[in-house]
């Protein structure tokens, strides 16, 4: 499955600013099932941008606008294909708890199995586990994960504007509604303290003939991969597994770590944010193997030219040519 990703995203100021510097985390990953196949980005107006793998090994880009501008605006699109998931990878396999214990230490989850910015224990989140019995982990981490999954689908309905994008899950324990993200944040913070590794994945997910809680643009703010000994990552939404519907952008501990957007900007105007983001299927796209057609052959080299003097001479004919 191919997918044609397009997001669009708008500044506005009250008043000119002097300069913006943004970093942009917009670039679907490669990994696993999933490919990228092309990308762009370009900003208006033109900024100047520089890609570099930050040091939790995600492609970002930053772009730096140095002139007086009132708006800024910045496009991104790519193209994504998503092989088919053959569902939960070792689950069969899996013998326990236990050995997560270990892994922990390793330095490929360390980083997910404490606490961050967004998912950390709190009263208010022992108190949900208590309520909805998830104070420890049943079976084998996957059985675990999922009834953790349907726990939090079951206690919490879906509606935007209780929470905001830097609310602690204390918000939507309270009130029992938020986001994605919120149930992502709440999931993960419960996971790791029963010592599953997990690890906070953004992206796009693709609606269309689906009955997702979330709100119908092709945003998705999270869900979450576990890690585990015997498969590696494998995705697990708030109530569906991640297949061919999810496209990967950026991973991290939780959101602070993967906004699609965050800079900063000089001057004394107020900002206003606008997003746009449309997710359709399409077709493979052609390869230049078969979109470049041989306009020449190769000339017959002469038996006592060298090779410079042969490729000088077709340089040479090229140009008297054209």
């Amino acid at each position: 499955m191919f997918y044609s990703i397009r997001h669009v995203t708008r500044f506005r100021y009250s008043g000119p600013v002097r300069e913006s510097v943004m970093e942009l985390r917009m670039q679907p990953r490669s990994e696993g099932p999933q490919t990228l196949r092309s990308f762009q980005i370009s900003t208006n107006p033109r900024a100047q941008l520089y890609a570099y793998t930050d040091h939790l090994a995600m492609r970002s880009i930053t772009s730096n606008l140095l002139r007086e501008h009132e708006e800024l605006r910045i496009e991104a699109q790519a193209t994504v294909e998503l092989a088919a998931i053959a569902g939960m990878a070792g689950h069969a396999r899996c013998p326990g708890m236990e050995p997560l214990q270990r892994l922990q230490s390793h330095r490929r989850s360390f980083r997910h199995a404490g606490a961050s910015r967004f998912a950390r224990f709190s009263p208010e989140l022992e108190s949900f586990m208590q309520i909805a019995d998830l104070q420890k982990p049943v079976g084998d981490p996957f059985t675990a994960l999922r009834t953790l999954q349907r726990g939090i689908y079951d206690s919490f309905e879906y509606e935007s504007g209780v929470t905001e994008v830097n609310s602690p899950i204390d918000v939507a324990l309270e009130q029992r509604r938020g986001v994605c993200q919120d149930f992502a944040h709440i999931m993960t913070a419960i996971a790791r303290a029963w010592g599953i590794p997990c690890r906070y994945v953004s992206g796009y997910l693709y609606h269309k003939g689906s009955r997702d809680r979330s709100s119908a643009n092709a945003t998705h703010a999270g869900w979450k991969p576990i890690c585990h000994p015997w498969a590696g990552w494998a995705s697990i939404p708030q109530h569906i597994m991640a297949g061919e519907r999810h496209v990967r952008a950026a991973v991290g501990r939780d959101y602070a770590d993967v906004p699609p957007t965050r800079g900063t900007y000089k001057g004394g105007a107020d900002s206003e944010l606008s997003i746009a983001v449309s997710l359709e299927p399409t077709q493979a796209p052609v390869r230049h193997e078969d979109f470049l057609k041989v306009a020449r052959r190769w000339p017959s080299p002469t038996p006592t030219a060298s090779m410079p003097e042969r490729l000088y001479h077709q340089q040479q004919q090229q140009q008297q040519q054209e």
